[in-house]
């Protein structure tokens, strides 16, 4: 499968592109912009998604589900929300649709129009907000904890599958609280667990800091996020939770009677990651041979090829793994045996390494008279054989390896891709030469901000949350600074 496959040194965004496609991932939908999921893909994003919602789960929080279609009045009432996302949003004008006077179509029926247009949500904070007001009238209500599972439209011009779509699929938080620590607190938490979801699951390092005012959500007043570094020294915003402080509550009316009798506003979080998520999986730990899945994540964690000819070699073979089989299906190993007899084993393991199931094992008629299985993995394409007792416990022990291996291997990148500067020039050559996260001392202004974006492509990635206070001057602008922050180029 890896036959005429780019390279990442030939071409990393083409690279990206094919590997998509070949790993059987997903594909671009005739609908611009759009993309499909394969089953492979999704399959994929479903193991991220059931990790990441027993995390919520464990933290309090219950799923729901909200409307797709919201009026564009809803939109219309926060002046930074509605500024944010004017230029993205998808709108519905006409309920109905009818038969052109050819006969050979449709049209949309001009009689249908709708008295007031309704927006495929971007986000659902301003129809959530309004639903809240009927939800909480006393302390006693709070803090309701909400999370949706949902697909979003911002209207793209530039896209990429996973990284760039105008549809995708997400989770988006939403929160209420009586006071403001508790709804900084929830912010900070949620960070905290895509942080350990990233890291743990996903073996990807991050970054968290907060945002710049410029790169703030719309209508947020603090937003936090967690930045990981691509193989190509790029970053990407992995997920982002937001403290929205009063404005939706005032915005939307929504008021509680406190302990004390006194009516006040909610103080409100929101917090989301994306199939944006599968991009960053792809391109932390993919190489040239194709896909690379961390094993916690991988839908097959273990793939069985047989080596045989003949029915009777099949099931002497298969006689032989089944207990192998049961032995790491009861200790929540997902196998997979691969027994097909219209692709020959070669074919199979470049398939399954290409799609990166993390470990293969392959047993034919010598390997089973010498009492042995050859054990692959993934990440450092190492073979060896083990003896049919050993298996069960070896390939549970090698997983866990394999799932550090990838981490650590990211992180040995990420960190050596972290460049400290104290001159415009000097970081401009970091960026052109060497990429990565430069860090750097800034005035604080969004002018110096896009003043640099513009002349260098690279923006303010996070002020770090484990930032120590430095005294220095901006690399731009020679003004006074307090404290470095990470600039990069990124998706």
């Amino acid at each position: 499968m890896a036959k005429d496959f780019t390279t990442r040194a030939e071409d990393f965004s083409k690279w990206y592109n094919e590997l998509v496609i070949k790993a059987d991932l997903a594909q671009n939908s005739d609908v611009r912009g759009c993309m499909v999921i394969k089953p492979y893909g999704y399959s994929i994003w479903e193991s991220m998604q059931s990790e990441l919602d027993r995390m919520f789960k464990e933290t309090g929080h219950s799923n729901a589900y909200f409307p797709l279609l919201i009026p564009k009045s809803y939109l219309s009432k926060e002046a930074d929300h509605v500024d944010g996302f004017a230029k993205e949003c998808a709108v519905v004008t006409h309920y109905r649709l009818k038969n052109n006077d050819e006969g050979d179509g449709v049209v949309v029926d001009p009689e249908a129009k709708l008295e007031e247009e309704l927006i495929i949500r971007p986000t659902s904070e301003t129809i959530i907000w309004n639903t809240y007001k009927g939800w909480i009238q006393s302390h006693r209500d709070l803090p309701i904890l909400i999370n949706q599972w949902a697909n979003v439209m911002r209207w793209e011009m530039r896209t990429r599958i996973f990284l760039r779509t105008s549809e995708f699929l997400w989770q988006e938080g939403h929160t209420a609280h009586a006071t403001k620590d508790e709804a900084v607190e929830e912010t900070k938490l949620m960070l905290d667990v895509y942080a350990d979801f990233a890291e743990n699951f996903m073996a990807v390092p991050v970054i968290k800091g907060g945002k710049t005012e410029n790169e703030r959500f719309p209508g947020a007043l603090d937003t936090y996020c967690i930045e990981a570094l691509m193989q190509d020294g790029k970053a990407l915003q992995a997920g982002t939770s937001h403290f929205l402080g009063q404005k939706f509550s005032e915005t939307f009316d929504v008021k509680f009677t406190d302990k004390d009798g006194k009516l006040k506003h909610v103080w409100a979080s929101s917090w989301g990651v994306s199939t944006r998520l599968m991009g960053a999986l792809i391109m932390s730990h993919s190489d040239d041979e194709g896909l690379v899945v961390p094993p916690k994540l991988a839908p097959v964690q273990v793939v069985i090829v047989p080596i045989y000819k003949g029915e009777e070699q099949l099931k002497s073979i298969s006689d032989k793994l089944s207990p192998i089989i049961q032995g790491l299906k009861k200790i929540g190993i997902r196998v997979k045996f691969d027994n097909r007899d219209n692709q020959r084993p070669g074919w199979k393991f470049a398939q399954y390494e290409f799609q990166g199931v993390p470990v293969r094992l392959a047993l034919g008629k010598r390997d089973l008279e010498n009492g042995v299985i050859e054990v692959a993995r993934r990440d450092n394409k190492s073979k060896e054989t083990v003896a049919f007792d050993a298996v069960v416990e070896h390939v549970a022990q090698l997983l866990e390896e394999i799932q550090i291996n990838l981490f650590n291997r990211a992180k040995k990148y990420r960190d050596e891709h972290i460049s400290e500067v104290n001159s415009y020039e000097e970081f401009k050559e970091v960026l052109k030469n060497k990429g990565g996260f430069v860090s750097a001392h800034w005035d604080g202004t969004t002018e110096t901000e896009l003043k640099i974006k513009e002349e260098t492509s690279a923006t303010i990635r996070c002020i770090p949350l484990e930032n120590t206070q430095e005294s220095g001057v901006c690399i731009y602008s020679g003004k006074p600074s307090e404290q470095r922050v990470l600039f990069a180029k990124a998706y």
